[in-house]
């Protein structure tokens, strides 16, 4: 699983943020990425080059207007030449910047990383039952962005852009809180348990019981929502293949027109209309199936 960034973040911070998975963590681990300072560019073979201009270009003159032609070409070639390697190799990213570069980079990364704390949620805050039920969020939230009937504005495709992301940010916050007290809890009960604090334990276990089912409540919730996206998404295929179908009926018409065959195509071809109809309707119960399921998970 990726970084789980709070959908409140910049967009492009955000980017930023799932972009570097391992960075973050070391962040967190407490590495920190030292301050840079600005590399000085020096170009000393350029400055050389500029200065032995006029001499060059007198001394070419000079053989241009001599018996020796020839070698004033081959010394002119040869300078343009130079000229041109050294302003190709000006634009490069120097070796020397490189560091710098990644450097300045790095430290961006840690600045944001810093200053929206609490706002992304790393692999590491999830334990593996939590993983599993983040993972099952993010597939129908994936699959109901990623469909055609939400492309194409069947769905409420501004609210699913906006609701969407936000449920999966909250999952995985109440997610990885229950994960972390989970961990304290295991922790706790592999030291051995006192009698007297039994009974204290045993409403701890069911308040994390409960919580689970609740956030998994949640996310069958959506994945009812994304379950009945995926039926809108089959009809609008089927119905746009029967509409391909239908476009073309007239040549197969006109064909067995010529044929002598038509009469016995009747059948075949009013069923065919029929399927369009038919499937025109699936597609508009499965997209008010789709909204009722919506707004069951906005409740």
């Amino acid at each position: 699983m990726g970084v789980v960034v709070d959908p409140g973040v910049p967009p492009e911070v955000a980017g930023m943020l799932r972009a570097n998975a391992p960075l973050l963590s070391r962040i967190r681990a407490g590495w920190v990425p030292p301050v840079v300072q600005p590399v000085e560019r020096r170009w000393p073979s350029s400055l050389a080059l500029l200065a032995a201009t006029p001499l060059v270009v007198a001394l070419m003159s000079a053989l241009l207007a001599s018996p020796v032609k020839p070698i004033g070409f081959v010394l002119l070639g040869g300078f343009v030449f130079v000229v041109l390697v050294k302003i190709a190799s000006i634009n490069e990213v120097s070796p020397h910047d490189r560091p710098y570069e990644r450097g300045v980079y790095e430290r961006g990364v840690y600045e944001r990383a810093r200053w929206y704390d609490g706002r992304y949620l790393l692999a590491d805050d999830f334990d593996a039952e939590a993983k599993v039920v983040l993972a099952r969020a993010q597939r129908a939230i994936g699959a109901v962005l990623r469909s055609h009937v939400n492309a194409e504005g069947l769905l409420d495709d501004a609210r699913n852009a906006v609701m969407l992301p936000e449920q999966e940010w909250e999952i995985a916050r109440l997610l990885a809180k229950l994960a972390a007290l989970r961990g304290e809890h295991k922790e706790l009960l592999a030291r051995g348990i006192a009698p007297e604090v039994a009974a204290v334990i045993e409403p701890l276990d069911r308040a994390l019981v409960t919580s689970e089912a609740a956030v998994v409540a949640r996310v069958e919730a959506l994945e009812r929502y994304a379950g009945h996206v995926a039926e809108a998404e089959r009809a609008y295929h089927a119905r746009g293949q029967i509409e391909e179908l239908r476009a073309r009926l007239p040549r197969y018409e006109e064909l067995l027109a010529e044929s002598g065959a038509d009469a016995l195509a009747v059948p075949e071809i009013e069923r065919l209309a029929e399927d369009a109809d038919s499937l025109e309707r699936l597609l508009r119960r499965s997209v008010s199936s789709a909204h009722e399921a919506f707004r069951h998970l906005e409740g």
